[in-house]
């Protein structure tokens, strides 16, 4: 066993191993493209330090995210959304030179990475799922959209201050070397999986670009110059190393003396960052989830994500975010934990150091045809299949409208629109979905509290007086509207208005400004409106009971009532329409004689002097169990005073109550016909006098008087079916509801 758990040991290091070295040739080059779209404004003559940016990042990312992220085999490295916002960032600032462009950079990447900690840390892992995914579509879709504009310039070879439009107007303006060579960088990218699936498309691409740039140096031995040559990045000055590794105590001054202003500068875009980086890691913690069936840990993700990328701003290179290209290579690869993460950024820090002279000799367009193919994809052109179905329409013109934002104006811009419209859509949802569950009667709902027949006829004609209405979702300004238009043509009709809150969400002033209105509506014609099961902890915390205190909605001089659920409202308001029904009704304290028990009401004097023969008297305090489930038993049960609960045990929880039976009533006549054991525990719910008749002494009746007796399992069947008709008229509501 031993041996087998060494050899599982041994292959999933391996696997690590080769996983990360696949993924890190798909990084690499990616990184380097990426460190060169964010420095682009400012000239090629950064190009060199742009590259080693986007290489640093891929270390430091590779190296810190891993150790405490929370997603096994993602890699984390520089990505697309990142290089388009901190390039749109940069492409502001092209005025403030070279030096404060890639301090303010760092700047942003290291408050991001404080940000995307901070969010692990207070548990807003789990919130970025509420992000509408039109937003994303459209945010990604605009992401790809910039990148295709800048990269263009880059792939037809445009000189310096040719502009992408004038450019595309004047083909004299065109580099044919370039075009051929990112051309062949694109067809490598678009090929490569029908070409093998062992090697990863950036990297066949990449060295089909490299391939045909030294094919046509052949051609033109003028591209071997390394020197002033636009169609390479160029040499790299051996003080890189120094600035981007040796130099970093300067970094650091110079990140101390820091003034307020430029941290204000970078508050946004560096919150635009963290929120859209977060998102792109979390949707391949989601892809990764599905590929391998395991589950990741977002908040522990979003804490590794945030110091990968404060890692790759102290030692100055650009933020990035768990890949999804990176990450299928290193899970097809073997990768199997987040050793193969780890793996990737070492495997990239030995690429630097024993490849940094190649990195010179890459041909721009090149990288600049990968990051096509890479844009073009990230376009979600699915959305356009929104425009067939008019409940769809307004989707994609979110997604539209985020993406054109992202390209007349920044991204910045675009992910206020896109926070402003998933607010909408939020709205929206909620204005669209009903905030009435169901919608029922008196005469369709009763208490669980058995009425007697006569009661019951009494309900039924009066039930059109009381109406329950079970509430779900969010009672806020969008739906308040909704509900009080359902309600207010009905309030005539209704004496008692009961609002079921147990499936309510979220509760703001103008839905208690509603609902006092309703109130007072109702309380004019002396009628209740009623609240059950208020929630004392929604999701946002709020306690509804104490909210609607404190907001006047419930007072001791107001007619509102409060019951802790249905079942208890039900009651009350059956107790107050039988009350004003019958004024003169027995008072409840006396308790009945076996002739004012209904099911005995045709019996004979001499009938009832031989039954209350047979017939056993007894007290139970409140409280006091009858019988439990499971006993033994044949008797039937007749209430002279006082409540009885029937209830349903359950393992490890609270009893379930199935009914509750009053003064005239019986119950137990389940066990008293099959003489089988108790199907649910009987427990007093008042003091309590009963009438108990046991099979046995009721056989010795039914032999002396066989026709009283057929009254009374006649009585018995009688009342049965008015049970189980007024159940199936429930059952029958809350179907169509």
């Amino acid at each position: 066993m031993d041996r087998s758990g060494e050899q599982q040991r041994r292959s999933s290091l391996i696997g690590d191993i080769f996983g990360g070295l696949a993924a890190m040739l798909v990084a690499f080059p990616s990184a380097v493209a990426f460190g060169l779209v964010v420095f682009a404004p400012l000239g090629a003559e950064v190009a060199g330090r742009a590259a080693f940016a986007g290489i640093i990042g891929a270390i430091a990312l590779g190296l810190a995210a891993p150790l405490l992220g929370g997603t096994p085999r993602l890699i984390s490295a520089p990505s697309a959304p990142a290089a388009a916002v901190l390039a749109a960032f940069v492409a502001g600032r092209t005025g403030q030179g070279p030096a404060e462009a890639f301090l303010l950079v760092t700047l942003v990447a290291l408050a991001a990475g404080l940000l995307q900690f901070a969010f692990g840390a207070l548990g807003g892992g789990r919130l970025m799922k509420y992000v509408p995914y039109p937003v994303v579509a459209g945010y990604l879709s605009g992401v790809g959209l910039l990148i295709i504009l800048t990269q263009l310039p880059k792939f037809l070879g445009l000189a310096r201050g040719v502009g992408l439009w004038q450019g595309l107007a004047a083909p004299a303006c065109w580099s044919l070397p370039a075009i051929a060579v990112g051309a062949v960088a694109m067809a490598g990218m678009a090929l490569a999986a029908r070409l093998t699936r062992a090697v990863p498309a950036p990297i066949i691409a990449l060295a089909a670009g490299v391939a045909g740039y030294f094919g046509l140096a052949l051609l033109d031995p003028r591209l071997l110059t390394l020197a002033g040559n636009p169609l390479v990045i160029g040499p790299i000055p051996p003080a890189s190393l120094d600035v981007f590794l040796g130099g970093m105590a300067e970094r650091w001054s110079a990140l101390l003396a820091t003034g307020p202003s430029a941290v204000g500068a970078v508050l946004f875009p560096a919150a635009t960052l963290a929120v859209l980086l977060s998102i792109d890691t979390l949707k391949s913690s989601v892809v990764v989830d599905a590929l391998t069936r395991s589950r990741h840990d977002s908040n522990r993700e979003l804490i590794g994500q945030g110091a990968g990328n404060m890692a790759a701003a102290l030692l100055g290179g650009i933020p990035g975010s768990g890949t999804m290209g990176a990450t299928l290579v290193n899970i097809s690869s073997g990768g199997r934990t987040r050793r193969s993460g780890a793996a990737s950024g070492l495997f990239s820090l030995a690429a630097l150091l024993l490849l940094g002279g190649l990195v010179s000799w890459i041909p721009v367009s090149a990288l600049a045809g990968i990051l096509l193919v890479v844009a073009f994809r990230m376009i979600d052109r699915k959305s356009l299949y929104l425009l067939r179905q008019r409940s769809t329409m307004i989707d994609f013109a979110v997604i539209a409208a985020v993406a054109v934002t992202a390209v007349v104006w920044n991204l910045i811009a675009a992910a206020g629109v896109g926070l402003g419209l998933a607010i909408m859509l939020f709205i929206r949802d909620q204005v669209r979905t009903s905030v009435v569950r169901r919608h029922s009667l008196g005469g369709q709902l009763h208490s669980k509290r058995r009425r007697l027949p006569d009661e019951l006829a009494i309900l039924e004609a009066e039930g059109h007086r009381t109406a329950v209405y079970e509430l779900q979702g969010a009672l806020f300004f969008g739906t308040t509207d909704q509900l009080f238009s359902l309600i207010e043509p009905r309030l005539e009709t209704y004496r008692y208005l009961i609002l079921d809150m147990r499936r309510v969400a979220a509760v703001d002033f103008t839905a208690t400004h509603m609902l006092e209105l309703l109130d007072q509506r109702i309380a004019e014609k002396g009628g209740n409106l009623i609240f059950s099961q208020l929630p004392r902890s929604l999701p946002t915390g709020q306690d509804l009971r104490l909210y609607f205190k404190q907001v006047g909605l419930v007072r001791p001089e107001r007619s509102t009532k409060v019951f802790p659920e249905l079942d208890a409202a039900l009651a009350w308001v059956e107790d107050q329409v039988l009350a004003s029904a019958r004024p003169g009704a027995a008072p409840e304290e006396r308790p009945l004689d076996l002739a004012a028990i209904e099911l005995l009401e045709d019996f004979t004097p001499e009938g009832l002097a031989l039954l209350r023969q047979c017939a056993a008297e007894r007290s139970l305090a409140a409280g006091e169990r009858l019988f439990a489930q499971g006993a033994q038993g044949d008797e039937i049960f007749i209430i002279r005073k006082g409540e009885v609960r029937i209830e349903l045990p359950l393992a490890g929880r609270e009893a379930h109550h199935l009914a509750t039976f009053g003064r005239g009533d019986f119950f137990g006549e389940i066990a008293f016909l099959d003489r089988g054991t108790r199907s649910a525990d009987a427990v007093a719910a008042t003091d309590a006098m009963l009438y108990v008749v046991s099979r046995e002494a009721f056989d010795r009746f039914a032999a002396q008087e066989p026709r009283l007796a057929g009254m009374i399992f006649s009585g018995l069947a009688r009342v049965l079916a008015l049970r189980l008709r007024h159940a199936d008229a429930e059952l029958r509501a809350l179907e169509e509801d």
